[in-house]
Formats: structure tokens, C-alpha cells, sequence
């Protein structure tokens, strides 16, 4: 690997995402252990998850949010201003525009959280990419359908573990010339070089699992 490329996973959770227990000092040791040199961390609706984590390790950490609309999800980086969910994505949009925010459109093409055709044609002028490949699309073909769809809009690819375990991390990344700023990521973004797996289906027992956990025993997120 060329040391002068950055490897980074553009989409993982932590605890402040209802659907893990990630602590931030166990995912910011994970990331490291597995040779991560930039991790965005994208909590749904929410950036205090990614703030924490940024106070471990500011080199390391991106601040991001998986943001939910009224259609699906989107995904941003380099976010200083929380955007609330189930906005319009229009209005989404715009809120992370206004703030200088790098937006990308989480898994557009898997069926239990994709996006209505209609809504990314309505989209895709307005974002700077389109998640290509993330790991929990157990279908390859959901990713592929991605793919082609950012190819046929002329739009850069982002790739993402959508980690909501340890487990997890890193397992699907893209190696990027360096950028410290989501104007310079915007620039970089075309010339990345994906390193990735799929994760296996039964990850999703582990998400059902911290959902229970946090409704039943709420004191474990910290």
C-alpha cells in the first residue's frame, strides 16, 4: 500500500446510535488496531457520539451523522451542526450544505432502507456521492446496482463498514489521497481504490441485541 494514502471507513456507529454499544474509546482502539488512518463516525440523527470520539483521537475521527429523511438515509462528514431526522431530504440537504458538510447517500439501493428511485433522481445533482459499497447490503448486486447508478450520474463513490460492532470496523474502505478538510475530500473523492468485504447477515442479530439492551437496561450507553 502506498503510505501516502489515507485508508477510511466512511460510515460506523458508535453508542450514541440506538442500535449499538460501541463505546467510543473501544471503536477508536479498534479502528487504529486495524490500520485505519480516518474513520467517520456517522450516529444516526445525531453527532455527540462522533464529538466524543473526536476527543480521543482528532486525528483519526471525522465527525459525521446518518441523517433519516422522509425517504432514506443520508450520509455526511466533516458536520459541525446536527440536522434533525425526518426532515425533507431537500431540506436535509441544505442544512448540511450550509455548513460545509461532505454528503453522500447511505446504501441507496438496499430494499429494507433504500431509497424510491423517483427520490434519488430528485437528489443526486445535490449530494457529492453515492455509497457504493457498504458491507451490510448482503446482497452484492444492491451494491452494484450503486455503483452503476453513481457512475451514471457522474458521481464519486464512498465505502463504508456501517459498523455497529467491533467486529465490524474497517471491514470496507477506500484508500484516498490525503485530505484534512471536506473541500479537499470533495477533490479526492474520484480517486479511490476500495478495499472491501461483505459482512455477514447475522451482524444485524448484534444491532436487534443493543436495541433490546438500551430499552431494557438504557444505563448501559454511556
Amino acid at each position: 500500500m502506498d503510505e501516502s494514502l489515507l485508508k477510511v471507513d466512511f460510515h460506523c456507529h458508535c453508542d450514541a446510535s440506538p442500535d449499538s454499544l460501541v463505546r467510543p474509546a473501544e471503536l477508536v482502539t479498534a479502528a487504529r488496531q486495524r490500520g485505519l488512518d480516518r474513520l467517520v463516525v456517522t450516529d444516526h440523527n445525531t453527532i455527540r457520539g462522533a464529538m466524543r470520539c473526536r476527543e480521543l483521537d482528532p486525528e483519526l475521527i471525522i465527525v459525521g451523522e446518518e441523517v433519516q429523511t422522509t425517504s432514506s438515509e443520508l450520509l455526511a462528514a466533516f458536520v459541525t451542526e446536527e440536522v434533525p431526522r425526518d426532515l425533507e431530504p431537500k431540506e436535509a440537504i441544505k442544512r448540511l450544505r450550509d455548513q460545509g458538510a461532505f454528503i453522500s447517500i447511505s446504501h441507496p439501493f438496499d430494499p429494507h432502507r433504500g431509497w424510491p428511485l423517483a427520490d434519488l433522481l430528485e437528489i443526486i445533482d445535490l449530494v457529492d456521492a453515492v455509497e457504493v459499497f457498504n458491507a451490510r447490503c448482503y446482497r452484492p448486486e444492491w451494491n452494484a446496482q450503486a455503483f452503476d447508478f453513481a457512475g451514471e450520474h457522474g458521481k464519486p463513490g464512498t465505502v463504508g463498514s456501517d459498523s455497529h460492532s467491533l467486529y465490524e470496523v474497517g471491514g470496507a474502505t477506500i484508500l484516498l489521497p490525503a485530505f484534512t478538510t471536506a473541500e479537499d475530500l470533495r477533490a479526492v473523492i474520484g480517486q479511490g481504490t476500495v478495499e472491501a468485504e461483505l459482512a455477514s447477515p447475522l451482524v444485524r442479530l448484534g444491532s436487534r441485541y443493543a436495541k433490546w439492551v438500551k430499552t431494557f437496561l438504557p444505563a448501559q450507553e454511556s
